[in-house]
């Protein structure tokens, strides 16, 4: 089944447009997981990167929509692998079958969007200890279109090299 892409409507609130364009890279994510096989999901095809896998960003994905919305915009508490020590424990997923990534990552992005419904768009972060959240929750949610849609090209040329399916759109 292929995942559906669909842009937001060119005529709506602010809201509607944020979370659609976000939720369109999202999707593009989901779709460049869609159909590969454990071992290509684990595979890393950049020499000096061995945790930029496909399963590897789908992970850092996750964790970095439970950072912005549930830690910086909420203020719960900084837990999780991307606040450890070693800067790519998010990434490090070798044997964490492909499904259950993908179904954490849709889980996440699932608490993301009740999280950003419930709040104002110029409501800012409470969590006291880091800077980042002092954003209010539109720059949140336009940074996470950026880092999504950055992934999603790195996605992109990662599928691309390991089995030669490639498109964007």
């Amino acid at each position: 089944m292929t995942i559906p892409r669909d842009r937001p409507p060119f005529e709506a609130d602010e809201r509607t447009q944020l979370v659609g364009w976000l939720d369109l890279q999202r999707s593009i994510v989901r779709w460049k997981c869609e159909g590969l096989t454990e071992q290509d999901a684990h595979r890393a095809v950049l020499p000096h990167s061995p945790h930029m896998t496909v399963a590897g960003v789908l992970s850092h994905l996750r964790w970095v929509e439970h950072t912005w919305f549930e830690v910086l915009f909420l203020g719960g508490p900084a837990v999780g692998p991307q606040f450890a020590d070693d800067d790519d424990l998010d990434m490090k997923v070798e044997g964490v079958p492909l499904a259950r990534l993908v179904e954490e990552y849709e889980r996440q992005c699932a608490v993301s969007n009740e999280i950003v419904a419930a709040h104002a768009l110029d409501e800012t972060g409470r969590h006291p200890d880091f800077r980042s959240a002092r954003a209010n929750l539109r720059w949140m949610l336009i940074h996470m279109v950026e880092e999504t849609a950055r992934h999603a090209g790195h996605l992109d040329a990662m599928r691309e090299l390991l089995d030669g399916r490639k498109g964007y759109y």
